[in-house]
């Protein structure tokens, strides 16, 4: 009973275009980091089960992204 990432939202294309947004994803480097987390959860340092280390409000999602890059979280939760 899942819902595709197309049916979940929809985004104004036209909106995006001309504010001069830019939207961008792609695949996480996830194999790079394994190493590294599998030893801390080997060593019971983290969770696995707690995938959010960090929670946020939409409007601080740079602060997140930030927070990822300098390894103060592992993930970020945005709330509305």
């Amino acid at each position: 009973m899942g819902t595709s990432a197309t049916s979940a939202f929809a985004l104004p294309g036209d909106e995006l275009f001309f504010s001069h947004v830019h939207l961008h994803g792609g695949p996480a480097p996830v194999r790079q980091y394994l190493p590294e987390l599998i030893d801390l959860i080997w060593r019971r340092e983290i969770d696995p089960g707690k995938v959010f280390d960090l929670t946020l409000p939409l409007e601080q999602a740079a602060e997140g992204y930030q927070a990822m890059d300098e390894r103060r979280a592992i993930k970020t939760l945005l709330t509305f």
